[in-house]
C-alpha cells in the first residue's frame, strides 16, 4: 500500500467503529433472546434447558459483556447527541468521549462483582 493512504483514525473513529460493533452485539442479543423466549411455546422442556445453560459460567462472562456493549453503547449515545445537538459539541467531542470512557470504566468496574459473584464463586469458593 502506497505510503499516506492507509487512515489513522483518531478517537473520533475508534468512538464509531465502538458504537457500531457495540449495536450489533446489542441486536445480535435481542434476537437470540425473542427466540429463545418465544421457544417456551414450541416446547417447554427445550426452553428449560436453554435456560439452564444461561446459569453457566460462560454465559454469565457473555453476561458481563452484554453490560459493557449496552452500557458504552448508551454513555456514547448520549456523547453523540450532545456533538449532534450543541453548538459547542463538536470542539469539546474528544473531552466527552474521554469523559464516557472513564465513566464507562467506573461502572464497569463498579459492576463487576454484582455480575459475576455467582462465577467468582464456583471459581474460588
Amino acid at each position: 500500500m502506497p505510503a499516506g493512504t492507509l487512515y489513522r483514525g483518531r478517537e473520533g473513529m475508534w468512538s464509531w467503529v465502538a458504537h457500531r460493533v457495540t449495536g450489533v452485539l446489542i441486536f445480535f442479543f435481542l434476537f437470540a433472546h425473542v427466540l429463545d423466549t418465544a421457544l417456551v411455546r414450541v416446547s417447554p422442556q427445550a426452553y428449560n434447558s436453554t435456560i439452564a445453560t444461561y446459569k453457566t459460567w460462560p454465559v454469565n462472562l457473555m453476561e458481563y459483556g452484554l453490560t459493557a456493549a449496552i452500557l458504552f453503547h448508551a454513555l456514547n449515545g448520549l456523547r453523540v447527541i450532545a456533538v449532534d445537538f450543541w453548538a459547542r459539541g463538536p470542539k469539546y467531542q474528544r473531552q466527552m468521549l474521554w469523559t464516557v470512557v472513564t465513566v464507562w470504566v467506573l461502572c464497569m468496574a463498579g459492576a463487576f462483582y454484582p455480575i459475576l459473584q455467582a462465577t467468582l464463586r464456583d471459581w474460588f469458593g
